[in-house]
């Protein structure tokens, strides 16, 4: 489990009350995460009086080796929230309870490895296996076609290359090439655009039929990856930057809070 909480120990000027919360924020964060390295977190309640009245500076958190749901690991998670207004009496309870909404400016870190981890859950292999395709029927001889062994790899100025493979009745296992740069739309969908069929790695007899499958490939990312679908209860995230550096991949934006969740 997780170990190393940061904000709860005792320090000068901090009160019963802001030791109080500082634990039961700790342990409240902690259990959003399957598992983790570690977590820092820590609450800022300036003069600490206001704590009485459910008024709080800030939460600040900072973790590492994060896995959200079981499947999705992220190297580093950090967050700061605005002002945050609670119920004291949840305190008192073990919980945390907010008054109202608040935000917080997030940022996330992935890892070439991360990203490639998160290929093999089950929520993704889903929607990449076992797919009926009526444009592509006559290729696959009718059946569901599935695109395994995905592999991507980091490039600078937000390209990435993405390999692949799909099997066919005809052709066996054929491979599967491209290159994209990693866009955002409308602040919580992750685009593969300006994508490129990269030949070069394919043989020449497979080079057109891996085309038409890189393209359909292409289409089912696009429409694949939604922050939507990984939000926690009562959280909703938004991106406002991504970028690429070196084998990382960068999130950085915002948090709509509107109740602490429940253990994912």
């Amino acid at each position: 489990m997780i170990g190393g909480f940061a904000g709860t120990t005792n320090t000068s000027g901090t009160d019963w009350g802001e030791q109080m919360l500082n634990t039961v924020a700790s342990k409240t964060i902690r259990h959003l995460f399957t598992r983790s390295e570690s977590v820092d977190v820590s609450v800022r309640c300036y003069p600490s009086s206001k704590l009485l009245q459910g008024s709080i500076d800030n939460f600040k958190m900072h973790g590492r080796g994060l896995v959200i749901r079981r499947d999705f690991r992220a190297e580093e998670m950090s967050f700061q929230t605005d002002a945050v207004s609670l119920d004291f009496s949840s305190v008192l309870k073990g919980q945390i309870r907010l008054k109202q909404p608040t935000q917080a400016i997030v940022q996330v870190v992935l890892t070439e490895a991360d990203i490639n981890e998160a290929f093999k859950a089950e929520l993704v292999r889903k929607r990449l296996e076992n797919l009926s395709v009526p444009a592509l029927s006559e290729l696959s001889g009718g059946a569901p076609i599935s695109f395994t062994d995905v592999q991507v790899k980091l490039q600078p100025n937000n390209r990435l290359q993405l390999f692949a493979k799909v099997n066919l009745p005809d052709c066996g296992l054929v491979p599967i090439s491209m290159s994209s740069t990693l866009g955002v739309e409308r602040r919580r969908r992750i685009l593969f655009e300006n994508s490129q069929f990269e030949a070069d790695s394919i043989p020449e007899p497979l080079r057109e039929i891996s085309r038409t499958f890189t393209s359909a490939l292409d289409e089912i990312l696009n429409n694949m990856v939604d922050l939507d679908r990984f939000n926690l209860d009562g959280v909703t995230m938004r991106i406002n930057r991504l970028e690429t550096q070196g084998k990382l991949l960068i999130f950085s934006g915002y948090a709509q809070i509107d109740r602490i969740p429940n253990n994912p």
